[in-house]
């Protein structure tokens, strides 16, 4: 090794001690004929001081001149700082190196930033330049962060006596949901390979195949639109297990929760975890990835607006909507029109609503607004009563479709959440949503699409439905959410070919469509398939969450753009023609 020590390794306990330090300069000061120096690895921070007497007037000279973020090798002996001159900031702060060797192991000519500027560059140059950036403290944490999410995750299986298998890269294109990434074989020309969405299919393999317990950490690509908390590339904590229901499942995640919250933060988590279901979550938050740390329900008041004279209440529950609405605590006068215009287009703008209608409780109780004319006292009173309205509140309302209302309030709800300070920045809040549709209704195409994939088992008190009525089957359907956000999502899957090919009819794959893609899996199921379900959660969005940040780009060594570029590569590129040609491929202009 060059070095003897890392960069925030030596105490006062070293101090006459010689040492050999590397690391990168993160400044330097000139002192009247002394140079002191900041010298950085990812462990800490150690001051060098290159001067009299230790150091020749050379060394003193090729440290003035060297640059910021050079990489650097010091030869000294431990000194205690002057008296007064400590840095309690600093772990290493009781101490400095006396430097008597110093050399330049490669110099960095000025950077487009450093990494210890307080003001950050834009995130576009950041990824330009990510070895820098991730140099940065802040990344290094994060970074950090994630290889012990990682760890726990693998610990706490492999205590839970589950394999971890490794599932193949390579696999066949079975469009469902997401856009496949496609990979050309050259060796089987016009053929394709396509990288995993999910190792789902072969988890199941593996449960026919005896592995109960199967877990990985596993690379998926999706070929979608971007979002700050999504990527084309992730990672995800796949697990499957055999002999289950969901209640195994989820009991299973909530003892990792538990683990995570201790080894991470060293809080207790109680469980059970909350439980709600899709319904039930719709109605009350309109979401199905509720934040529950702070309250601000929706309200519907559809029935009391169904007697209103105000045409927008009344014609929206006349053509079969609704009127829903939020309370914002003691918010009355802290909100100006100019305020309330802001959230009014950005409610139109996240949900296509028509406008936000609001009220101020009034010093006397009632209710306010340029609309309240068009209500009764009565009318009035039954809304404050049905918002648990209180003098200083105000009351904000979207009339529209289910859909429009639900977005729209959720939306909203997340806005003033954050902008109102309604919960503490360390503040985390774990719960399950349970019993989701098992299919939604494409209008653009007017066929059923599966709400997860098309492998998930319906309630067994909804099997029936399957054939009778498909929009009220539910499907045996769970998903962890952490501070509003899904956190993973899992099912229980169907373990019988039977049952396969009636969803797979019901979702317009034929038999003759399905033995193409999913031969595979029906041909496995057939031969003692166990009942098993499982799930897989976001690595990506874990540290992200754990680490109190809402871009997930801040918790990936080298992301993608929400236009999927690698800016540090210039991924995605061009390939010459003899590498299209050897693929038995040619490109064409759009």
């Amino acid at each position: 090794m060059l070095r003897t020590h890392t960069c925030g390794q030596l105490r006062s306990e070293h101090v006459g001690q010689d040492v050999t330090l590397c690391g990168w300069v993160e400044s330097k000061r000139d002192h009247g004929g002394s140079v002191f120096i900041d010298l950085r690895d990812r462990y800490g921070l150690t001051q060098v001081v290159v001067g009299p007497p230790e150091a020749q007037s050379d060394l003193i000279d090729i440290a003035g001149r060297v640059g910021t973020e050079s990489v650097i090798l010091v030869r000294g002996k431990v000194s205690p700082r002057l008296e007064g001159k400590t840095n309690d900031k600093l772990e290493t702060g009781a101490i400095e190196v006396r430097c008597e060797h110093y050399e330049v192991l490669n110099p960095c000519p000025t950077p487009p930033f450093t990494p210890s500027q307080q003001e950050l560059p834009g995130e576009d140059l950041r990824l330009k330049y990510r070895f820098l950036d991730l140099r940065r403290p802040a990344m290094l944490r994060s970074m950090e962060l994630r290889s012990r999410i990682i760890k726990t995750m693998r610990d706490y299986f492999a205590e839970n006596d589950f394999i971890d298998v490794e599932t193949p890269i390579l696999g066949r294109s079975t469009p469902e949901g997401a856009r496949d990434y496609l990979v050309p074989s050259r060796v089987h020309p016009g053929s394709f390979y396509a990288l995993p969405q999910s190792p789902q299919l072969y988890k199941q393999i593996l449960m026919v195949s005896g592995f109960d317990r199967y877990v990985q950490v596993a690379k998926c690509f999706r070929d979608e639109d971007l979002r700050a908390d999504r990527q084309p590339e992730f990672t995800q904590l796949d697990m499957e297990m055999s002999f289950v229901d969901q209640d195994d499942v989820m009991g299973m995640i909530e003892g990792l929760v538990q683990r995570t919250a201790l080894d991470l933060k060293g809080e207790e988590v109680a469980t059970p975890l909350p439980r709600m279901t899709w319904d039930e979550s719709m109605r009350r938050f309109g979401t199905d990835a509720p934040d529950l740390r702070f309250g601000m329900e929706i309200v519907d008041i559809s029935e009391i607006s169904a007697e209103v004279e105000f045409r927008v209440f009344r014609g929206a529950v006349d053509n079969g909507g609704f009127v829903r609405g939020l309370n914002a605590k003691g918010q009355a006068t802290e909100f100006s029109r100019k305020r309330i215009d802001e959230l009014t287009e950005f409610v139109k703008q996240n949900s296509g609503a028509k406008g936000l209608a609001w009220f101020r409780v009034e010093p006397d109780g009632t209710l306010w607004s340029p609309t309240s004319k068009n209500f009764t006292a009565e009318q009035l009173a039954q809304i404050g009563t049905a918002m648990k309205a209180e003098v200083g509140d105000l009351l904000l309302f979207l009339a529209d479709s289910w859909e429009v209302t639900c977005k729209g309030l959720a939306g909203l709800r997340k806005r003033l959440g954050a902008e109102l300070k309604l919960y503490g920045p360390e503040a985390m809040s774990y719960s399950w949503i349970t019993d989701f549709p098992m299919f939604e209704h494409d209008a653009e195409e007017d066929r059923w699409v599966a709400m997860h994939h098309p492998f998930t088992a319906p309630l067994a008190s909804d099997l029936a439905k399957l054939k009778e009525n498909p929009a009220e089957c539910r499907a045996q359907a769970y998903d962890l959410v952490i501070n509003g956000s899904e956190a993973g999502g899992g099912t229980i899957r169907i373990h019988d070919g039977e049952t396969q090919q009636q969803v797979f009819d019901l979702l317009g794959i034929d038999a003759e469509t399905a033995r193409d893609r999913f031969g595979f899996l029906l041909d496995a199921l057939k031969y003692g398939a166990p009942p098993h379900g499982g799930i897989a959660l976001g690595v990506d969005r874990w540290v992200m969450l754990f680490a109190g940040l809402d871009n997930i780009r801040e918790v990936i060594a080298f992301p993608k753009t929400q236009k999927a570029n690698d800016l540090m590569t210039e991924a995605p590129g061009q390939v010459d023609s003899k590498q299209l040609q050897e693929l038995h491929l040619r490109t064409v202009k759009a």
